[in-house]
């Protein structure tokens, strides 16, 4: 049996072998139940994107402002979004197509520098990883990364076109995000550390 505490979500999963009787799953649970409630204390409360929120934003901070505004306007710390609908969808929206075209022109600079062609780019919101590439050279990347520091952004995206000369974690695979990132430990240890601090802002619309 696994029991698993995520960042994500404030349920507690158990995985369960194929023949264990819900019986000794449920008395599992229960021996287990201070651990759980020890882990889930710890966890910190998402923050719900609305006026007035202060949201991480290229390693700074980014206060979200509705105001009578016909579009966004990105001043400064403050983002000014149209009073025109629920704001997490709309703040979501906007660091959506703000990730994309720095995820692009990031993406097109790394391929060039290491001499290959890359396919599709796709901004998605997954829960488990930041990026990936495919066999066709596709790449995806997850548009929370807008929030993060540039150097962790730069970091990932090194990462996934490395992987289209080394479609593998080898250390063929690591030498070359080296040749695009020297230093990338750094920021990689960034991501592992503070990247589910950016899975709890909450824009109210998740999808994978």
């Amino acid at each position: 049996m696994v029991l698993r505490v995520s960042h994500l979500t404030p349920t507690p999963v158990l995985t369960l072998p194929p023949g264990i009787p819900l019986s000794r799953a449920r008395a599992f649970l229960s021996d287990q139940e201070a651990w759980i409630r020890g882990h889930l204390a710890k966890q910190s409360k998402p923050t719900v994107v609305a006026d007035g929120a202060v949201l991480p934003f290229r390693g700074g901070e980014l206060t979200i402002r509705v105001a009578p505004v016909a579009r966004f306007a990105h001043r400064g710390t403050e983002l000014l979004v149209p009073a025109r609908g629920p704001v997490g969808p709309l703040v979501a929206g906007w660091m959506r197509e703000t990730a994309r075209a720095e995820l692009v022109a990031a993406s097109q600079r790394h391929a060039a520098q290491l001499g290959v062609r890359i396919g599709r780019i796709t901004m998605r919101d997954p829960r488990s990883r930041w990026g990936s590439c495919s066999h066709a050279a596709d790449l995806m990347y997850s548009w929370r990364l807008v929030m993060a520091p540039p150097i962790v952004f730069d970091y990932v995206v090194a990462h996934e076109v490395a992987h289209i000369s080394e479609l593998n974690h080898s250390p063929a695979f690591w030498n070359v995000v080296a040749g695009l990132m020297p230093g990338y430990a750094g920021p990689r240890d960034w991501l592992r550390e503070n990247g589910s601090s950016l899975h709890r802002i909450d824009f109210g619309n998740r999808t994978a």
